[in-house]
């Protein structure tokens, strides 16, 4: 059945008309065949009053790490009084993950992911990345691929311990890699001090984009580093986190139209300093923002928290800090069908109790998204 879905009170688009008052549309087979205003809306087999709420379109999570088991909720009370955030925990939910079983970890991931959808997330890229093995970083992306077509194969996060850095890689972009590549869509790499450097990282890239898979890369997180160039370098979509950032990067970021994620879950949770969005976006950069989800350094589900953290500490206005979660996270993915609702993208869509999409940083953390379409 066709569904019209009416009295918008504020419908986001990011189209020709980005926002849109007293508004409608209308689903069909999933898609969006029509979008307007109220009183211009055709019929169709069944009404959805939303009584002058606000619509937006679902979320994009562009960046998450769910398949994981344990928890590491001592490490963050030791960051909140006052030790310092390290990658070497990763290699504490790598041993966890190991010891789970298939269906322990698939029922975490569809745990977060209704929590993710009940904030109004409608897409979700996954990284494996807690294995560390060949079977574990297979298995960790062939159950991610039972909810997601956006699985991220990032055998490079961090080096196991007791193990040679160069034999490592080597594993990792031959048999590793070969065992992941057929449940993967794109790959990444730790590209940091303590996981892996400019050569590894771009080694580990190359070799995945000549198994077919997509480049992005973990950049400039701890410090200032070669991720962000490594990733202009190699054509990757996007360079994740961004949180220290040269002129020449941010350059760098423009001229190659390589998507710069921003992560506000993960500099709240280890009271890192926050990316300047502003700096980023006025030298024409896109910028996506995403939860981070995982176990360590940024444990939300959360993308209107993320939203509300990006205005108030990042630079952002609400209206881009929402295109950033929406629209910049389809970019992100290179997808064209979701982070937007005009004619020919999937029904994907967030309905608030909220007169506007201002309220998701006007009123943090107060759960506002009533349904989801």
């Amino acid at each position: 059945m066709s569904l019209l879905v009416t009295n918008i009170g504020e419908l986001v688009t990011w189209g020709e008309e980005p926002v849109i008052t007293d508004a409608a549309f209308v689903v069909d087979k999933g898609l969006i065949v029509w979008v307007g205003h109220r009183l211009d809306a055709p019929e169709a087999d069944a009404v959805n009053d939303v009584c002058g709420a606000a619509v937006i379109p679902g979320f994009v999570d562009s960046h998450t790490h769910l398949v994981f088991a344990g928890d590491r909720s001592a490490e963050f009370e030791a960051r909140m009084t006052g030790q310092p955030y390290r990658a070497g925990g990763i290699r504490a939910t790598v041993d966890a993950t190991r010891a789970a079983t298939d269906e322990q970890l698939a029922a975490n991931i569809a745990r977060h992911l209704a929590e993710m959808r009940a904030q109004g997330t409608t897409t979700v890229e996954i990284k494996s990345g807690y294995g560390l093995t060949v079977l574990d970083e297979s298995r960790s992306l062939a159950i991610a691929r039972q909810f997601t077509p956006e699985t991220t194969y990032l055998g490079a996060h961090v080096v196991p311990s007791g193990t040679n850095v160069a034999a490592y890689v080597d594993l990792v972009t031959g048999p590793m890699l070969d065992a992941c590549a057929p449940y993967a869509r794109w790959v990444d790499v730790f590209c940091e001090a303590g996981a892996f450097d400019a050569d590894a990282a771009r080694t580990v890239l190359k070799a995945g984009m000549n198994a077919g898979l997509l480049p992005r890369i973990h950049a400039n997180q701890l410090g200032h580093g070669p991720g962000v160039q490594v990733a202009c370098e190699v054509g990757a979509t996007a360079a994740d986190h961004c949180t220290y950032l040269t002129d020449a990067d941010i350059s760098a970021l423009a001229d190659a139209g390589v998507v710069a994620g921003l992560l506000p879950g993960v500099e709240f949770s280890t009271r890192s300093p926050y990316p300047d969005a502003r700096r980023l976006l006025d030298a024409g950069v896109t910028v996506s923002i995403a939860t981070d989800c995982n176990p360590g350094s940024s444990y939300t589900s959360s993308m209107p928290f993320c939203v509300a953290v990006a205005v108030r500490d990042m630079g952002m206005s609400p209206r881009e800090a929402l295109w950033s979660a929406t629209m910049g996270g389809a970019v992100s993915l290179r997808r064209d069908d979701v982070g937007r609702l005009t004619v020919g993208a999937k029904a994907d869509y967030a309905v608030l109790n909220a007169p506007s999409f201002v309220h998701l940083a006007y009123r943090p953390g107060v759960p506002l998204v009533a349904a989801v379409g």
